[in-house]
């Protein structure tokens, strides 16, 4: 197998992708899950390049939800991946396209720093309305308060464009409206939905893994069809 890189979005951090990061790792794949929260999308987004970077192959590369906006501008992927997440084009930030649901909002408390937070109890449905009980308070005790200003962000670079990639829609998903997904959709290469709500990582990691695994195995036919090596 080969690399991935798993970005989460806005008040998550690593730790959520915790299951699916060791399966692909027991699968043999090189796993990265860079640390956001670096409060700004610029300084974001070269968190995860350094990551991407260190890889000595071209990496499949997951961005969930701001980790769209994100993995943007990310130079050097092999394959794109797009969880309910942003697709930005030139001019365009998440907040612009007012990607943050209704009820998102509701769920957003400010802090006197200027940093934001998610209600707990207002997490649970927002995040992760279809998880038992035991996951929802492990996945809401991770959650994390959120700099101002990340999704205003404008990517500098739009690798959608010259790299293949894949957009998920989450079909019940209620934090980021899902037609706006299908419209951000139509910018990638390959479109799947998936009846779930916004955090399938968590919800269902196996349908993450399993999308993760495949396009590891069809980046690695295209590379010896191409007779292309896979070292930097």
């Amino acid at each position: 197998m080969t690399a991935v890189v798993l970005v989460h979005g806005l008040y998550h951090c690593p730790e959520h992708f915790a299951v699916v990061a060791e399966r692909l790792r027991t699968a043999g794949a090189e796993v990265a899950v860079p640390e956001l929260h670096r409060g700004s999308l610029p300084a974001d987004t070269a968190a995860v390049q350094a990551a991407v970077d260190s890889l000595q192959e071209p990496p499949v590369v997951l961005g969930h939800s701001y980790g769209g906006s994100v993995i943007t501008g990310v130079r050097g992927a092999g394959h794109l991946v797009y969880l309910a997440a942003f697709v930005l084009d030139a001019g365009e930030s998440a907040v612009g396209l007012r990607g943050a649901s209704p009820q998102l909002q509701d769920a957003i408390s400010s802090e006197p720093d200027g940093s934001t937070r998610l209600h707990p109890d207002r997490a649970v449905d927002t995040l992760y309305s279809d998880c038992p009980e035991p996951l929802t308070a492990w996945a809401v005790g991770l959650l994390r308060a959120q700099a101002p200003g990340c999704g205003r962000g404008v990517p500098g670079h739009h690798s959608w464009k010259r790299t293949p990639s894949t957009y998920v829609v989450c079909a019940q998903d209620r934090a980021i409206n899902p037609d706006l997904q299908r419209k951000m959709a139509l910018r990638c290469t390959d479109v799947r939905e998936w009846q779930t709500g916004h955090s399938p990582f968590v919800e269902q990691p196996d349908l993450v893994v399993e999308v993760l695994k495949g396009l590891l195995a069809t980046t690695i036919s295209r590379r010896r069809g191409e007779g292309v090596t896979t070292t930097r």
